[in-house]
């Protein structure tokens, strides 16, 4: 019966040539990522808890995180996993952006897993050092950025793109791309690094950006919606809505697990992978000043890192933030982190909106 009715699927399936359809096939890889988030996350936390891989928590930081120690950890591995199977079986495979935001993603989860494996299961706390991390960050966002730097499609693809404005675009040269190409990759990764922080607080972000590039990446690979929203044809580019699709999926399977109080974390592994998929792909479409101000909420948290840090050297020990990042400062402030969480979401999600306005608003 399941043979025949899978026989049936299939033969469906062909005679509606769903390939031609990337709106369908972006549908249908945010559903397959999702389902094998929900089928294999139950067996992933398991194993995790078996081999005894969880969550140090820091004793300097709020009193309610040390109930998290000893929760699984690098998680991400399951959006991972979700993400390449689904973007093989849906997208083109001849595409060479499919290739390139691939390799970035597994590239960076590689680095996040080596160095929550060192953290975790070697008891390294300091895991692969700050300079290994960012030399093997750099490796993969730079060989992208060369790539993609050196084999344009249309000359468009080395401007800056200036939202809310029809005609102003900045020509970078194919130096000044792998520059600004390279910065957003490793930017973007090591910001929502800095954001996952909280059960939840980086997964759904991650989300609502990854649907928001997807529209981008639509409308900048078809030729009749490109020129009527005035923004760059990109050949090819509209293939990364099966990727963001696929994205989407896995993260909203992963937030099953990962939603207050969470049963696992996805670590860096899933961290630092997610962030260089987002650069990247916003990259590829052209929409680096858009991906910052949707991404708001990672560039917040970042800066008020940096500012800390800065200030506390300047001032000789003194702080502006209770703590940072910036979500440790929310509830040392008497935030729950429930409270923290869905605000920062719904701050995410104007920010999206508005930097989704930005396709009209020209």
């Amino acid at each position: 019966m399941l043979l025949e009715l899978a026989r049936w699927l299939a033969e469906d399936i062909r005679a509606f040539n769903v390939f031609s359809y990337i709106t369908l096939r972006a549908v249908l890889a945010m559903m397959t990522s999702l389902a094998i988030c929900w089928s294999f996350g139950p067996m992933l936390i398991r194993k995790l808890t078996e081999y005894k891989i969880g969550q140090s928590v820091r004793d300097d930081g709020p009193k309610s995180h040390l109930t998290k120690a000893g929760t699984p950890t690098m998680g991400g591995a399951l959006i991972l996993i979700s993400l390449g199977l689904t973007t093989l079986l849906w997208a083109d495979l001849s595409n060479r952006y499919i290739w390139v935001v691939l390799a970035v993603t597994l590239g960076f989860g590689a680095v996040g897993w080596v160095d929550d494996w060192r953290k975790v299961v070697d008891r390294n706390p300091k895991g692969l050092s700050a300079r290994a991390k960012f030399f093997w960050s750099s490796i993969f966002a730079a060989g992208a950025a060369i790539y993609l730097g050196l084999t344009p499609q249309v000359p468009a693809q080395l401007d800056l793109i200036v939202p809310f404005f029809k005609s102003v675009a900045y020509p970078l040269g194919a130096l000044g791309f792998m520059v600004l190409t390279y910065l957003v990759i490793v930017g973007t990764s090591h910001a929502v690094n800095l954001t996952d922080g909280l059960d939840g607080l980086a997964t759904m972000p991650a989300v609502m950006v990854s649907g928001a590039l997807a529209i981008f990446a639509y409308v900048a690979g078809n030729a009749v919606f490109s020129r009527y929203l005035g923004v760059p044809f990109i050949p090819g580019a509209g293939e990364l809505t099966i990727f963001c699709g696929a994205l989407c999926g896995a993260g909203l399977g992963f937030l099953w697990f990962n939603a207050y109080p969470a049963e696992v974390f996805m670590g860096d592994v899933g961290a630092l992978a997610l962030g260089a998929a987002l650069g990247t792909v916003a990259v590829v479409v052209r929409q680096e000043i858009v991906l910052f101000i949707m991404g708001g909420l990672f560039v917040a948290e970042t800066l008020s890192v940096m500012i800390q840090v800065l200030y506390f050297k300047w001032s000789g020990g003194k702080r502006i933030f209770r703590m940072a990042p910036l979500h440790h400062h929310y509830e040392l402030g008497g935030w729950k982190e429930t409270q923290v969480v869905v605000r920062f979401w719904i701050i995410t999600l104007m920010l999206v909106l508005f930097g989704l306005s930005t396709l009209k608003l020209r």
